[in-house]
């Protein structure tokens, strides 16, 4: 399930009016093990969720349905059909039709134009993105490297720690992915699982808007990959620091090259390897070489 620090909550009366129709995270299911045992194990959601926005059909996203209007929202957001979140009316979520109305104040921006052009991503559960991939790249400014937005390698440390600790879906049924949102104390702000890396960063992107949350001071963390889609969404909701167990792609480091993202892969326990960094990142720490 998601989770979140409820300190950081704004008064969301003046945003848009929501439904609270999560889904179950995880369901029961009969198994036999090797020896023929009778037992259950406990197998992540999967669920179709067909978004609308002004009664017309936007998409279908897969997703765990953990935080489906927040999802909605973040994805909206990262497409850059909505420019803020009071365009947004009410985001309604029904699971009898496995549908998400959206009701804005002026329309989307540019819908036709980017419904017209869309790229297939290299996101999990085939992620798509409206409109030219690389559009409004070059006008993203990160927070240029100064004293008052460093990540050091302990706080780094402290929050592969707090990842570690965390409870999570993937301990108990596996198959998905998580994103999470630090301060750089580090504090967890949000953490959200789903069934693709794309879904948890888009439900992250519309917690923010939703709390008003500014990403210049963050740290963003996913178990997934470091694909050119994740680094401009990362980049789009202002995160300097992008850090992740896995990997990364080649774009996906050219990207965080020219937006100024501190960008750091195979991160897991004392390990990680710093791929990018305009000046930010500080080396505090040791790691013993037994870890």
């Amino acid at each position: 399930m998601p989770t979140h620090d409820d300190k950081i909550h704004r008064d969301r009366r003046h945003g848009p009016q929501l439904s609270q129709s999560a889904r179950p995270a995880t369901f029961e299911v009969a198994t036999r093990d090797e020896h023929g045992n009778a037992g259950t194990a406990a197998i992540a959601g999967e669920h179709p969720l067909t978004v609308y926005v002004d009664k017309r059909e936007i998409l279908t996203l897969m997703t765990l349905g953990a935080a489906p209007e927040a999802l909605v929202i973040g994805y909206l957001r990262n497409q850059r059909l909505v420019d803020s979140i009071e365009d947004l009316v009410a985001v309604q979520v029904d699971w009898e039709v496995n549908a998400a109305s959206v009701y804005t104040r002026n329309g989307l921006v540019n819908l036709e134009e980017k419904m017209a052009h869309r790229t297939k991503t290299t996101g999990c559960g085939s992620g798509t993105v409206f409109g030219d991939l690389m559009a409004d790249i070059d006008a993203i400014h990160l927070p240029a490297a100064d004293d008052s937005v460093q990540l050091t390698q302990s706080t780094l440390y402290a929050l592969a720690e707090l990842v570690r600790k965390h409870e999570t879906i993937y301990k108990q049924a596996g198959a998905v992915h998580g994103c999470a949102l630090f301060s750089t104390q580090p504090e967890l702000l949000y953490f959200v699982e789903d069934v693709g890396r794309h879904n948890a960063v888009d439900a992250i992107a519309g917690m923010m808007w939703l709390d008003g949350v500014d990403g210049s001071d963050k740290i963003f963390y996913t178990t997934g990959r470091l694909t050119s889609e994740m680094v401009i969404k990362a980049a789009q909701m202002g995160v300097p620091f992008l850090v992740s167990r896995s990997g990364l792609t080649q774009m996906g480091y050219e990207i965080a090259k020219q937006v100024g993202m501190t960008m750091i892969g195979r991160a897991v326990n004392k390990h990680f390897l710093l791929f990018n960094d305009p000046g930010r990142f500080v080396f505090d720490a040791s790691a013993s070489k037994d870890e």
